[in-house]
């Protein structure tokens, strides 16, 4: 009996790896790359508003953006359709290199928004349960009531690893810090939560590290592959990766300070979802039309992506799942949905504003906060709550 009971837990065991495997293998086939499975119709932009538009987008851009300093790439799209775009500055300073349409750029917390879309469409696919505990994903995860939709909206409560890897034994700062490290300080040092789970909002990259790490559970690959797989190759979004390996850092497109001497790395720059993922302007707009189609992400999906969860506070500011809103009072203006990046040199911003289908994108590579003025160009594009426009 002890001998068949065995034998009946292994047949278990053998048939749950296998449905798992099937599972995978079926999901991988859904994720293959289509040229027009997530294609959506627009309505063509007319002539005139392309003239108009362009000028106007490019003289606040000369005026407020590009004005000697600024390094990076700038894009505002119309339905699907770049109305104006510009690149300058410097890849890499010391060798002269370009900045082109074609050069990833490290876009910092802008790069949330490729993680959350990567854990949602695993959700749409039955793969994740954005309701279920995180330790069901990642085994010995130490916090009972912490679900994966606490890592998307960042109410989890979970300090960022940025302070408790200073406290003294938790990490020496001399080794580079990863998402597996991350992990296993949690389920090791007694790290404490700065607040009751769901309780309030506090943005914190740690949970996005996490979340990097639910996708390479789920799917038994990399990061890298598996958004590759999920959203990169079905967008034909070229040019993009996550950045993995800190060994390899004199070959990406570097960050400088303002006068042009470049930014150190250190301990913090070996974890990602939270941050390095590489993109360029021209394929974040791949992934802003592809938010349009239901067949990408469910509709139901959406919704809930482009909503607030943070009302404790009274104020228009709010986030949702992955993505930050302001949320203005009724009649004051359409509700502008967005996200900042910032990591060394590296200050980003990506609008998205669905009501009026414009994207507006800014990667910027020289320590600057040029790229956050995209906020004031939105109120000139459509009817968002930014009073405080720079004087003509």
């Amino acid at each position: 009996m002890k001998y068949l009971y065995i034998k009946l837990i292994a047949l278990t065991l053998t048939l749950s790896a296998c449905n798992k495997s099937k599972d995978l293998a079926q999901v991988n086939s859904e994720f293959k790359a289509d040229n027009n499975q997530y294609e959506v119709k627009f309505n063509p932009v007319s002539p005139q508003y392309k003239l108009e538009t362009a000028e106007l987008v490019e003289n606040y851009y000369k005026k407020y953006i590009n004005t000697g300093s600024f390094s990076g790439g700038f894009l505002m799209a119309k339905n699907g359709e770049i109305i104006y775009e510009d690149y300058t500055g410097y890849s890499n300073y010391a060798n002269k290199e370009k900045i082109s349409a074609n050069t990833p750029m490290h876009v910092a917390s802008v790069g949330k928004v490729l993680t959350s879309i990567s854990v949602l469409r695993l959700a749409d696919k039955k793969l994740i349960d954005l309701d279920e505990s995180v330790n069901v994903y990642l085994k010995g995860f130490p916090y009972e009531n912490i679900t994966v939709r606490h890592l998307l909206n960042h109410r989890s409560g979970i300090p960022y690893y940025g302070n408790f890897t200073e406290n003294p034994g938790v990490w020496d700062r001399k080794k580079t810090l990863t998402n597996k490290d991350v992990l296993e300080i949690l389920k090791t040092k007694s790290i404490k939560l700065e607040s009751k789970t769901d309780s309030r909002f506090k943005y914190c990259n740690t949970n996005y590290v996490l979340l990097a790490s639910i996708v390479e559970e789920v799917t038994g690959k990399t990061f890298q592959e598996a958004l590759k797989q999920i959203i990169l190759e079905p967008l034909k979004m070229n040019n993009t990766f996550v950045f993995d390996d800190i060994k390899n850092k004199d070959t990406v497109t570097q960050s400088y300070h303002a006068n042009n001497q470049k930014m150190h790395w250190d301990y913090l720059d070996g974890t990602y979802g939270d941050k390095n993922i590489y993109t360029t302007p021209r394929d974040m707009l791949k992934l802003d039309k592809a938010l349009y189609s239901n067949k990408f992400l469910s509709k139901n999906m959406k919704e809930q992506m482009f909503k607030g969860y943070s009302y404790e506070k009274k104020g228009a500011n709010n986030y949702g799942l992955g993505l930050r809103m302001i949320e203005p009072s009724e009649g004051v203006g359409n509700k502008y949905t967005f996200h900042n990046g910032w990591w060394r040199g590296n200050k980003t911003s990506y609008v998205t504003l669905q009501k009026d289908t414009i994207a507006i994108i800014c990667f910027n590579n020289k320590n600057s906060a040029l790229a956050y003025k995209t906020k004031q160009l939105a109120g000139k594009l459509g009817n968002y709550p930014f009073i405080e426009q720079p004087k003509d």
